[in-house]
C-alpha cells in the first residue's frame, strides 16, 4: 500500500453517529464497522446478546492485530464468547475481559455504543 493510501487510525467516535437499526444485528451476534473521521478511520464492532450492546476497539490486546479474519466473524462457533481468529485469545462478550488465551487478564478496549429509538448509536 501507498502512503497516499495508508490512513492514519483514531481509537474514538465523536458522540449520536447511527450506526445502524439494533435489529439488524443477530441476537447473539456481532457486526463490523468501521466510520472515517476526518482523514482518520476507527475499526470497531459491537456484540449484541441478552437485549444489550456491547462495543470494542476492534484491536486485541495481545498483538494489535483486529480480532476477525472474516466480516463480522468475532464470535465463537457457540456464540458465547469473543475469539481473536489470530491467535486465540478469548473475551468475554459483557466486558471484554480475556478469560483465555495469550492475552488473559487483560481486556479489550470498550467502544461507548447505546440504543435510541432503535438505532445503534455511538455515545
Amino acid at each position: 500500500m501507498t502512503d497516499s493510501l495508508r490512513r492514519e487510525r483514531v481509537w474514538q467516535t465523536p458522540p449520536g453517529v447511527r450506526l445502524c437499526p439494533v435489529d439488524s444485528i443477530e441476537e447473539p451476534g456481532a457486526r463490523n464497522f468501521v466510520l472515517q473521521i476526518g482523514e482518520a478511520l476507527f475499526h470497531g464492532f459491537v456484540v449484541r446478546e441478552n437485549g444489550a450492546v456491547h462495543g470494542y476497539v476492534d484491536q486485541c490486546p495481545h498483538a494489535g492485530l483486529p480480532l476477525a479474519r472474516e466480516l463480522d466473524g468475532y464470535l465463537t462457533a457457540k456464540k458465547e464468547l469473543i475469539a481473536c481468529s489470530w491467535h486465540g485469545a478469548l473475551f468475554r462478550l459483557s466486558d471484554g475481559v480475556c478469560v483465555g488465551g495469550p492475552c488473559a487478564g487483560s481486556r479489550l478496549t470498550p467502544w461507548p455504543v447505546h440504543v435510541e429509538d432503535g438505532w445503534l448509536k455511538t455515545a
